[in-house]
């Protein structure tokens, strides 16, 4: 087992604290993030009874004009209510693709909460004294930049078992990452580090 010096035992207290700190704000901005989906799905909700109520305003109206008038003035009223109907199904199918991305980000959001509340294992790869940020794209949505007092944990995978993580483990050794360990983890905070077999 090596030994940790004081200063390398505080620089990782440090570091664990900056991590903790990263962690909250990531939280927050999720907090945020799902207010905003929530407002987007209200407007959406809204935008949708109101076009429905247009169109059959719309309809309304023109089966009521089309009995009133002659066959004339009929067939020119027929031919803009049609515009006004293409233009009006294009908007629906284009909500229809907004609601469908919508979905997407909350079914992301939903599967990090799940996360977040369940024990996953995670294989570390490295750890730093600095906050490196660079390394926590938000566009690599399966790591984890986990703050352990004073070290900034950088792990790759998040794995429902045990066996899995050593499994991607033992690939990660393979490829050169000799110091990578598992390491479970619950609610964003590390439990601890598991044994290698």
């Amino acid at each position: 087992m090596p030994f940790i010096e004081e200063n390398d035992l505080l620089d990782l207290h440090k570091d664990i604290e900056k991590s903790q700190i990263i962690n909250e704000r990531l939280l927050d901005q999720i907090k945020i993030k799902n207010k905003d989906l929530k407002k987007l799905k209200i407007q959406r909700n809204v935008f949708v009874g109101i076009t429905t109520l247009f169109v059959v305003g719309v309809l309304a109206i023109t089966s009521f004009t089309a009995g009133l008038s002659t066959s004339n003035s009929n067939q020119n009223n027929l031919l803009v209510s049609i515009d006004s109907l293409d233009a009006i199904k294009t908007r629906i199918d284009n909500l229809k693709v907004q609601n469908q991305e919508l979905s997407l980000v909350k079914e992301f959001y939903l599967a990090k909460k799940f996360l977040e509340k369940e024990v996953i294992y995670s294989v570390q790869v490295k750890s730093f004294t600095d906050n490196n940020a660079t390394l926590a794209s938000e566009a690599l949505t399966n790591t984890l930049f986990v703050k352990t007092n004073p070290f900034y944990a950088y792990s790759l995978g998040n794995f429902e078992t045990l066996d899995e993580a050593r499994k991607f483990r033992t690939q990660l050794v393979n490829m050169g990452f000799e110091d990578a360990f598992v390491a479970s983890y619950k609610d964003g905070k590390r439990l601890k580090i598991e044994s290698p077999n």
